[in-house]
């Protein structure tokens, strides 16, 4: 099947109503995104506290856990396969069924004495299932949805992809911490109670299959094309050739590696100086507390943040909105600076920081989602939206994450934030070229 012909498919098949079943996006959006955050955040966020607890130094948790990234950088790879072969409705369910059962698994892993070894071993694979997932469904997201639609549901797409990170942050941790006191309190406290957390994921992510079968509507005709490796390799050739080809594709490349560096810095590092003893410079939070107040104030302040964003793209536009929403998204992080000068046990003080940052990411991030489509609309779209993400999550996620550790190890929590903040000018910098370069409207 040629390009044109297959381009031409997607689109017949999204404007003529007789091939799709009128399923709302409402049924679908919030549980689709809550599938795609929930094995991810198991992987790079849930193991973070886990690992802490077996008595990890913050710089092996970043290393190990960054390098479980790398799934969601090479992605593009195999992202042809799924353009080309069944339909993305069929990777997005078989991939749900894989990812429950790999995160059952890691559950019978802990207790054993190759622990570090085997759970590793499986979140690995968890992480290939789940960038797996991530290119079917954000390839699903694009050919399923108008253009105004998307840009009316970013905002909760990127409310429920949060939401479901902090179920696991914020609920499982919390739950982890309430069997370790309450139901597994002898010797092997710890490792059971983080058994029953991954047993508990691994249903979670079965029931979300099941529950797809049934509301993601069918928007595509079913492939029939075997494998054929020559032919894969073309295509991805082909993928980077409209890629490398887009308008503006230097500045849009910075944009997309390095708009999310001060998160990335910040997302494996907060949970430790949560966490860590007063002694350690963190602020001593037990799992209980933490899991409070990432799932309460964290989500509302996200709820908010996540609608109002996508609301106000949809109504002004992206070019219109884009540098308010940039400094909600970097100027809510000196939070962390006023929590590492002035450290507090107050709950609601820090509940209330919590809530103010995730405030601005609700509110920048669906800035940076809605130019991510943007940028990926034409030819091969689901393909040059996985090239996209995986360069966001390298320059974003992996490599600040990666080194993060070392560096506040290195220089102190108090430093490590006003390094961070200083690096919001970077965010700055790749904003203006952006908008400099596109005197249109994304």
């Amino acid at each position: 099947m040629n390009n044109k012909s297959k381009i031409d498919k997607e689109i017949a098949t999204i404007a003529n109503p007789s091939k799709q079943k009128k399923i709302n996006p409402l049924t679908w959006i919030p549980s689709l995104y809550l599938g795609e955050a929930l094995p991810f955040t198991a992987v790079s966020l849930v193991s973070i506290i886990m690992f802490k607890e077996f008595g990890l130094t913050d710089e092996q948790i970043t290393l190990y856990t960054g390098w479980l990234g790398l799934p969601w950088i090479i992605k593009p790879i195999w992202s042809p396969i799924i353009d080309n072969i069944k339909t993305k409705r069929w990777w997005i369910l078989s991939m749900q069924f894989l990812l429950g059962i790999m995160l059952a698994l890691v559950a019978f892993t802990i207790p054993t004495p190759f622990w570090l070894q085997g759970s590793l071993a499986i979140f690995m694979i968890v992480a290939f299932a789940s960038a797996t997932h991530d290119i079917s469904a954000d390839g699903f997201y694009i050919i399923g949805l108008k253009d105004k639609e998307q840009e009316f549901y970013v905002g909760l797409r990127n409310t429920f992809y949060r939401i479901g990170m902090i179920i696991g942050q914020g609920g499982l941790v919390m739950l982890a911490g309430w069997l370790q006191k309450s139901v597994f309190n002898g010797d092997n406290g710890v490792s059971l109670s983080w058994s029953a957390i991954f047993l508990i994921l691994g249903g979670m992510m079965a029931l979300l299959g099941l529950y797809h079968a049934f509301t993601l509507p069918k928007v595509e005709e079913t492939t029939h094309e075997s494998f054929n490796f020559r032919v894969q390799v073309k295509e991805f050739a082909e993928t980077l050739k409209v890629f490398a080809t887009k308008p503006n594709i230097i500045s849009s490349l910075c944009f997309i590696l390095l708009f999310r560096l001060p998160e990335g810095l910040l997302t494996k590092v907060v949970p430790l100086f949560l966490t860590r003893s007063t002694a350690e410079g963190g602020l001593a939070l037990s799992k209980e507390d933490f899991g409070l107040v990432s799932g309460t104030l964290g989500v509302i302040g996200l709820l908010l943040g996540g609608i109002v964003g996508g609301w106000a793209v949809s109504k002004w536009s992206l070019k219109k909105c884009l540098w308010p929403l940039v400094l909600c998204i970097t100027l809510p992080d000196v939070v962390y600076v006023y929590l590492s000068y002035f450290p507090t046990d107050n709950l609601y003080v820090i509940g209330s920081c919590l809530c103010v940052e995730q405030i601005g990411y609700g509110l920048g991030f669906a800035a940076y989602t809605l130019f991510l489509v943007s940028f990926s609309r034409g030819e091969r779209s689901t393909a040059v939206f996985s090239i996209c993400t995986a360069g966001q999550y390298l320059g974003g996620v992996m490599l600040p994450g990666m080194i993060s550790g070392k560096i506040s190890t290195s220089v102190g929590y108090p430093m490590f934030f006003n390094i961070v903040m200083l690096f919001c000018l970077v965010t700055f910098a790749v904003t203006a070229a952006v908008y400099k370069n596109y005197k249109k409207d994304f």
